[in-house]
This record gives structure tokens, sequence and C-alpha cells, in this order.
């Protein structure tokens, strides 16, 4: 087992992602969960992951994991979920809201099985912010090993807010099938001429879910993100 992420990372909307496709959006929630029976962890589209936390803003407790084999569940965790994940390229990072920062994960391009792990999301949401000296609310875990696509999965649920996502997930309809899409491209007008958007999207805005609470929670919209890569994490994020 080797350790590709450790420490804290800064959550901004209650979201992490897994990136690897330079040249695709971050998913919108509604993409990322579509078809699935499981929350918190979202596989739909291809080469990439989006991670819900508890926490609105502030530092959470992140590790990612990469096995060989299928690690055991950890009871100790209180939201457990899988997913299938596989690589779109030889670059795979784990980024936050708005490319503010990404850690590079050493993955090849191969089918991996992708568990979620996490604790204390219901006291991370009731409180809404971690301020700097403030003890940590909740902590996750992104374990990562080589296994054929299934079908994703709740392992455990205990949270009020995990039971939400799970059944957002749930009612959402099944994404359209590679020949649907085609379909779809074909019918579709020609683009207008002009200048098209510039390198990766950015999130810098968002449109708004209700979740527990009456809580309004953002989730990405596209925009444009410079053609640099994010810079590694500094100050406000650790990892080793």
């Amino acid at each position: 087992m080797r350790v590709l992420v450790g420490g804290e990372v800064h959550v901004h909307y209650s979201q992490l992602y897994v990136e690897s496709d330079a040249e695709k959006f971050t998913p919108l929630l509604e993409e990322a969960f579509a078809g699935q029976a499981a929350g918190l962890c979202g596989g739909a589209q291809a080469g990439a992951l989006f991670l819900s936390t508890g926490l609105h803003t502030g530092n959470v407790g992140f590790t990612v994991e990469l096995h060989e084999l299928r690690p055991p569940v950890d009871d100790g965790w209180e939201e457990v979920v899988e997913v299938p994940f596989t690589p779109a390229s030889e670059r795979t990072v784990l980024m936050q809201w708005a490319g503010e920062a990404c850690w590079e994960l050493d993955l090849v391009e191969t089918d991996y099985r992708a568990r979620y792990c996490a604790r204390g999301m219901d006291r991370a949401r009731a409180a809404d912010t971690r301020g700097e000296g403030e003890p940590q609310l909740d902590q996750y875990l992104l374990q990562l090993w080589p296994s054929p696509p299934a079908p994703a999965r709740v392992l455990k649920q205990t949270s009020e807010i995990a039971a939400y996502w799970h059944n957002y997930a749930r009612e959402l309809p099944a994404p359209p099938t590679p020949e649907e899409r085609a379909e779809a491209l074909r019918l579709a007008p020609a683009p207008e001429p002009g200048p098209g958007p510039q390198g990766r999207p950015v999130t810098g805005g968002g449109r708004p879910v209700t979740v527990p609470g009456g809580v309004l929670r953002m989730v990405p919209v596209p925009a444009e993100r410079p053609e640099e890569q994010p810079e590694e994490p500094g100050s406000g994020a650790d990892a080793s």
C-alpha cells in the first residue's frame, strides 16, 4: 500500500474532485451521480470522481491510498461507498474547487475500484465552516486498487447527510448510452462561428442545491480555467 495524499485538504462548497481528462469539464453534480445507487462519490462520468464532504468551507482530513488488492473495510469509518474509476490519461490529480490546488496521483490507465470513506459528516455540516486553529471536524479516505468495473454501491451509511446524497443519486435518471450520445451530437445544431473557450473549465460560481436543514450548496458550472495547471498546494493544505 502507498499513501498518495495525506494530511489536510481545503474544501469549498463541500466538494473535491479527481480528474484525469484535460479536455473535459469538471462534472456537474447530476452528471457525476447519474444512474448510481450511491452518493458521496460520483463516478458516472468517465475519468473523474466527484467527492462530497460534510464541511462547507475549510480544511478536512484527507488521505488517498493505492493498494494492490482490495483492502478490508475499516469499521471505524461511518460512511463507506465504492464506485468504478478508470483514468482517461496518464495524469490523474486530486483537485480542489476551481483548481485552487491539486495533488498528483500516481495512477496508470487501467480500471480501478474507488472506495470513499467518511467520518464526522453531520458534525461538520452543522458547523458549516472551520476556521484556522479550530479542531478538525471530518475525515475522509479514498482507497484505489485495480479491479474490473462494477456498479457503485453503499457499504455503510450512518449520517443524515450521507442518506440525503444516496437518495439524491438514486432518484437521478440513468445517463445516456454511448449510442444516445452519438445520436444527440448528430442532431445538434452546428455551433456559431467564433472563438471558443481556451483551456479547462473553472468553477468560480455555481448553481444552488438545497440539502437538509434548508442550507444551499453550490454545484459547479462551466467557465474558463487558465491553460496553466494549478500550482501544487502550499499554505492551507498539507500533503505527503
